[in-house]
């Protein structure tokens, strides 16, 4: 079945970051009218996040750093608790994620669990995430993390544990979607209540 859609126009806004363009198109509604509408979507790539944990620890490895959106947003520092995660640049999901955590938070992580996908603002940003999980070890660190510096990264390494991780949550202290999404697969598929021996 092909989608209700007929476009009519394309205009490009901004490319500066990445591409904001401006769509008009004809909607074929369920009632099988037409409706011209506008809307205006940012296209940055897709990307990958990734949640690191220690399932005998009971502890997993986040990042800490700036967000400009979230500062302006009312964000008071703008320091977002997040999973590490990237754009995909061309790369296979899996192979790209093994990269992104090592350069954020110190750990060479070989072998990584695609758990779901997800589009995470559809109405209006084309990203669709691939999320990862994988176990690591201390012997699996192999520097300190924190980013590219010349990608403007000025990343923190946060090792936590689950539960505490999880009561951010409560707490307000983790407001990223896509590391509230792994912490609660984390809890239903990683850390549930049969591994609290």
């Amino acid at each position: 079945m092909s989608a209700p859609v007929e476009l009519i126009d394309v205009a490009v806004l901004s490319d500066q970051w990445y591409v904001l363009k401006k769509y008009t198109f004809d909607y074929l509604r369920a009632d099988g009218s037409s409706q011209r509408q506008v809307r205006e979507v940012y296209d940055r790539g897709n990307g990958a996040a990734i949640l690191l944990y220690n399932r005998a620890r009971r502890s997993v490895v986040l990042t800490r750093q700036f967000r400009l959106p979230a500062y302006l947003n009312g964000l008071a520092d703008g320091m977002l608790i997040e999973a590490a995660a990237g754009l995909l640049d061309d790369m296979a999901p899996a192979e790209r994620i093994r990269m992104e955590a090592e350069e954020e938070t110190g750990y060479r992580i070989e072998r990584v669990e695609k758990v779901f996908e997800a589009y995470m603002s559809p109405g209006s940003v084309t990203e669709k995430l691939h999320f990862f999980v994988a176990e690591y070890e201390d012997s699996q660190r192999v520097s300190d993390g924190g980013g590219v510096v010349v990608e403007g990264e000025d990343i923190q390494v946060l090792e936590l544990p689950f539960d505490e991780a999880v009561e951010m949550i409560g707490r307000g202290e983790i407001v990223d979607g896509k590391t509230i999404m792994l912490l609660q697969h984390a809890a239903l598929r990683l850390f549930g209540t049969q591994d609290r021996a």
